[in-house]
């Protein structure tokens, strides 16, 4: 995968997260809520749209409302267990929360499943959630 594509991967990911986040939080998801939450432009938003629409990632209502498919929501949830996992374990290390919450969103894209699995267990155990 080219450095273009890994950095359009990783961007789908952030949104597929960001309307799992908000529809955590909100009766339903809206583009202009993702463009506010993400603080990117509308016109940004509406192309990502588009692109989550044609890979059956969301939903588009007649209203407007987005909504994740089975598969998006597969794929938010892991983006968004990795993010708030290292976001803890970063935390637990003394890193403050604002910088811990930025690396960790770096570092939840570019991480193997071997790796993040293997360092879930042991973060797990130094947090003592296992």
């Amino acid at each position: 995968m080219s450095y273009i594509q890994h950095k359009a991967e990783e961007s789908l990911e952030d949104y597929l997260e960001t309307i799992l986040i908000l529809s955590k939080r909100l009766p339903a998801v809206r583009s202009i809520d993702v463009a506010t939450e993400m603080n990117f432009s509308k016109p940004s938003v509406s192309v990502a749209v588009k692109n989550m629409k044609s890979r059956e990632y969301i939903i588009v209502s007649e209203e407007g409302y987005l909504q994740l498919t089975d598969e998006g929501r597969k794929i938010a949830e892991n983006v968004y267990e990795r993010h708030t996992l290292l976001t803890d374990w970063l935390v637990h290390l003394g890193v403050d929360p604002t910088v811990a919450a930025s690396d960790a969103c770096k570092m939840e894209h570019d991480i193997t499943p071997e790796s993040y699995e293997a360092m879930k267990k042991c973060i797990l155990s130094i947090l003592g959630r296992n």
